[in-house]
């Protein structure tokens, strides 16, 4: 998806206006100081900051796009000891009716004894579904015109130095579902609707365990993360379906001398005990894992991938240091049995990103990456690493 964002090009406008004669300019309005106060950071550091932004985009599915960006960003009790605490939201529109509300947020609270972990995400907007597997041809897929509902949240405690443990719950909704032929104009033939075709409701609660060093979600630059899950859905919670998945995600970020970093990441979703509806399956692509690829293109019960980036942040350039970059690459697979792992058929992306220093006090920047892959391009805009 492709988007554009006012907030930058207001910032470095902003930026080349300082750099002017002295002269004496007459009084700015409320959006100009809203601006100015955003990229030159005049805000304390212990202070909360509160920024939004709007952004126009397209996509082949909706059309154009419009929505705003609201972030919030905070330390517990304004005490900088704390780890930083993060609320970001987008809210889209379209033209076509489309709609959408998307919520994340990694909150700790004071001495960092509490952390919550989750995403709200509601939408009503088409998804694209190519079918089950790996190998799945790009031709062979289905818009599904669907209202998407998923909320989930973890709730851990600190039971010692850097380590949590809690309870996670998942809710996912899908109603409303309409299989329809990319192209409107011809009919959706020989298609085998996937199980969940005629909607789900789920709920899953189980045990997380979390080892957390980070003290900047949005941009970290030593500490390692990782984060193990169980969580069951069955219809003793209310669940239309009964399955179990296991999810282990772990992060690890070096700084290399002064300025850079190198991050990895490494992630897998297992699950059985089950049928599993065709949307919450694992799936491949989107902004954060295996970037380039469509969120979706390839679907299946269990999923590996890993990825490594290298940060600039920020560049050398000398007349500016709010301007960073970045490179990465990362291989994948999702599978029904590890036997179908054939390390010559892994999906692979690689890719580089632009980076300009939005908050300089709490080191958060705006992220611009482009990403290459065996089956498309794609880019992406948003506030943070991805991951």
């Amino acid at each position: 998806m492709l988007k554009f964002s006012l907030v930058l090009f207001l910032g470095l406008k902003m930026q080349a206006q300082d750099t002017e004669s002295k002269v004496e300019k007459p009084k700015r309005g409320f959006i100009s100081r809203y601006i100015n106060s955003i990229f030159k950071d005049t805000t304390s550091q212990e202070k909360a900051q509160f920024l939004v932004y709007p952004v126009m985009g397209y996509r082949p599915e909706t059309g154009v796009e419009f929505g705003v960006v609201p972030l919030y960003v905070f330390y517990a009790n304004e005490d900088i000891n704390n780890r930083l605490s993060e609320i970001n939201a987008y809210a889209f529109f379209t033209f076509n009716g489309q709609y959408g509300l998307r919520i994340n947020h990694a909150v700790y609270a004071d001495q960092d004894k509490w952390f919550f972990l989750g995403d709200l995400d509601f939408e009503q907007f088409p998804l694209k579904y190519y079918g089950i597997g790996n190998e799945v041809p790009k031709e062979n897929i289905a818009l599904v015109d669907a209202t998407q509902i998923r909320i989930k949240e973890r709730v851990l405690r600190n039971v010692a130095k850097n380590f949590y443990i809690g309870l996670e719950t998942d809710f996912r909704s899908l109603s409303n579902i309409t299989f329809k032929s990319p192209d409107e104009e011809e009919p959706l033939v020989d298609f085998d609707l996937p199980f969940g075709a005629e909607g789900t409701t789920s709920f899953g609660m189980g045990l997380g365990l979390v080892y957390d060093e980070r003290h900047n979600v949005l941009n970290e630059r030593d500490a390692f993360f990782s984060e193990f899950a169980y969580i069951n859905y069955n219809p003793f919670w209310k669940s239309d379906v009964k399955y179990q998945i296991i999810t282990t995600d772990n992060r690890f970020f070096k700084k290399i001398g002064k300025n850079d970093v190198l991050a990895a990441q490494l992630l897998g979703e297992f699950n059985f005990g089950g049928d599993v509806p065709f949307n919450q399956l694992s799936y491949m692509g989107g902004e954060s894992m295996m970037r380039g690829y469509f969120k979706g293109r390839f679907r299946d019960r269990n999923q590996l991938a890993a990825q490594i980036e290298y940060r600039f942040l920020p560049l050398k350039l000398g007349f500016t240091n709010r301007i960073g970059a970045t490179v990465f690459t990362g291989v994948g697979e999702v599978f029904d049995g590890f036997d179908e792992i054939k390390m010559n058929n892994l999906k692979w992306s690689a890719g580089a990103g632009a980076r300009f220093l939005l908050f300089q006090k709490k080191d958060i920047y705006l992220r611009f990456d482009y990403a290459f892959t065996p089956d498309g391009n794609n880019f992406y805009l948003s506030i943070g690493e991805a991951f």
